[in-house]
């Protein structure tokens, strides 16, 4: 089996050497890019990259421009690195579509264990040739599509795999803590407007089937629909 390509940018070579070692040996291939141009120029040029590693600061072009450019184009997951433990700077990544978002310093062991949780879940959807079909929306698991009424709609990684588990589990009421712990796949010590904040955008590119998902007020969300 061919080896999982993933993409490090980051400025600081000493960074990329870290994290290029600890996934090397987890038996990665990794493929390393100093600053945002070089990131975009071998994302462009290579077709294999499973997964970005990105920094938020760097020259010439930062995280956040990267991040915005390849999302015009690709799902490919996204993990954001940054000095910064910033509320607001993480919301703004959940919005651009970033699927993880790591504080500096960090533990490499951790940031592995996020690489492939991530990875394990997309080719797990990658592998469960289903539809799941409820109230004129279907979900393709195995091409990783969502049409509502025969329209396509565009969804993240991460939105693709909030919608999958409202549906999954409807008429249930899912807890934030249940939601994190299953789409996120790890113990997330942030609160629950990362949730939010996807749902949020879910809600709004479903239109009026948005309104399956109904919040449940100091708990969570329940994905139901009306006969």
């Amino acid at each position: 089996m061919d080896k999982l390509k993933i993409l490090v940018v980051d400025d600081e070579s000493r960074m990329r050497k870290l994290v290029r070692d600890f996934l090397v040996r987890q038996n990665y291939e990794v493929r390393e890019a100093g600053d945002g141009e070089e990131a975009l120029d071998i994302f462009y040029e290579d077709k294999d990259i499973a997964l970005i590693i990105l920094d938020v600061m760097m020259p010439k072009m930062n995280g956040w421009e990267v991040c915005k450019e390849i999302r015009e184009t690709s799902k490919v997951p996204i993990i954001m690195l940054t000095a910064k433990s910033d509320e607001s700077d993480e919301l703004m990544g959940f919005d651009l579509g970033v699927d993880e978002y790591i504080s500096k310093p960090f533990s490499p062991k951790i940031l592995v264990a996020r690489v492939e949780a991530i990875l394990r879940r997309a080719n797990k959807i990658g592998a469960a040739a289903e539809n799941i079909s409820i109230g004129g929306i279907v979900l393709d698991k195995a091409a990783h599509m969502v049409t509502i009424d025969g329209e396509r709609i565009e969804l993240s990684f991460k939105e693709f795999e909030l919608l999958s588990y409202f549906m999954e589990n409807t008429g249930i009421a899912l807890s934030r803590e249940k939601i994190l712990n299953h789409v996120w796949n790890y113990d997330y010590f942030g609160d629950a407007r990362t949730i939010d904040t996807h749902v949020k955008k879910l809600r709004s590119k479903m239109g009026a089937t948005g309104d399956y998902i109904k919040t449940i007020w100091g708990m969570g969300y329940k994905f139901e629909v009306e006969q």
